[in-house]
């Protein structure tokens, strides 16, 4: 009984460390400014695939480099069907960054990144293709925002997907 409470109270401590670090987002892009994306595209229905868009596509020239946006753990650097090659970043407030449609990986898996990493760069991977070149950049949260739920097409959904937009423009 002893151990198994040891166990919880250090979880405890790891999630209020989580949710203590600072979280100082930057723009994933190098030189790109609000023009370069839709400030209304985020949730934005109809949306291909996915039926509704969850982040926000930063329109850049191919190869354009992209860094972290904020400081955390590469959870995964690698492809997949829709998104391509991406980057998965866990970051402060148990947040996850996901990057998209990347042309080049400069990053691996399990490795540290900061906001001046260059993870890779803008490209045009897997359904991006035929479009022009940029990444999609999402904020996921692992504690879900309840209150954030609605009726909208997929709108159970939105107490897991934060808004990149509002943070960018903050900072």
């Amino acid at each position: 009984m002893k151990k198994r409470n040891e166990v919880l109270i250090s979880i405890l401590v790891i999630l209020i460390i989580g949710f203590l670090i600072p979280q100082h987002l930057k723009m994933p892009v190098q030189g790109a400014t609000k023009s370069d994306y839709n400030s209304k595209s985020f949730w934005f229905y109809p949306w291909g695939k996915s039926v509704t868009h969850k982040g926000v596509d930063i329109f850049a020239k191919k190869g354009t480099d992209i860094n972290s946006s904020t400081n955390g753990l590469v959870l995964y650097a690698g492809e997949i069907s829709i998104g391509g090659k991406f980057v998965l970043v866990l970051g402060p407030k148990w947040r996850l960054h996901y990057y998209a449609h990347l042309n080049e990986l400069n990053t691996a898996s399990l490795s540290f990144v900061n906001t001046n990493s260059k993870i890779g760069t803008v490209g045009t991977s897997r359904n991006a293709a035929g479009k022009s070149p940029h990444l999609h950049y999402s904020i996921l949260t692992l504690v879900p925002y309840i209150w954030q739920l609605d009726s909208d097409r997929q709108g159970w959904k939105k107490m897991f997907y934060l808004n990149p937009i509002e943070y960018l423009e903050h900072n």
